[in-house]
C-alpha cells in the first residue's frame, strides 16, 4: 500500500468530481476542508440537482419557522395567549414530521414539552 496520496492517485478509479488536485483548503481555524465539485453529465442528474437544492432551502426555511415558533410559545408569559398558540405550534410540528423533515419522536417530544409548560403557566 502506498503511503502517500500522489502516489496512489493514478490507481484511483476516475470517478467525476475527483482529481488529485483537489485536496481541499485550510480554513481559519486549521481545520483542512475537502472539496469536490461534481460535475453532472445526464440531463436528470442536474435536474436532481436543482431540485435537491431547492428543497433543501424549503426545508431549512420551515424547521427554522418551527423553531422560532417553540421557541416564541416557550418565551410566552401570558398563558391565554399561549395556550392559543399551542395548536398552531403542534399542527406545524406535525406538518414537518408527515414531510420529513424533522423526526416523530422529536415532534412528540416537543409537543409533550411545550403542553406541560403552558399547563405550568
Amino acid at each position: 500500500m502506498h503511503s502517500n496520496l500522489e502516489a496512489r492517485s493514478s490507481s484511483w478509479p476516475r470517478t467525476p468530481g475527483f482529481h488529485p488536485g483537489n485536496q481541499g483548503f485550510e480554513s481559519p481555524t486549521g481545520y483542512k476542508h475537502l472539496i469536490l465539485f461534481v460535475m453532472a453529465y445526464h440531463k436528470s442528474s442536474k435536474k436532481r440537482i436543482r431540485s435537491t437544492e431547492t428543497k433543501r432551502v424549503e426545508n431549512r426555511y420551515k424547521a427554522k419557522t418551527a423553531r422560532n415558533s417553540v421557541k416564541k410559545l416557550r418565551n410566552t408569559k401570558d398563558k391565554a395567549e399561549a395556550a392559543k398558540e399551542l395548536p398552531k405550534v403542534v399542527s406545524m410540528l406535525d406538518k414537518l414530521v408527515k414531510k420529513n423533515i424533522i423526526h416523530k419522536n422529536k415532534a412528540s417530544n416537543l409537543k409533550s414539552k411545550l403542553t406541560k409548560t403552558v399547563n405550568s403557566k
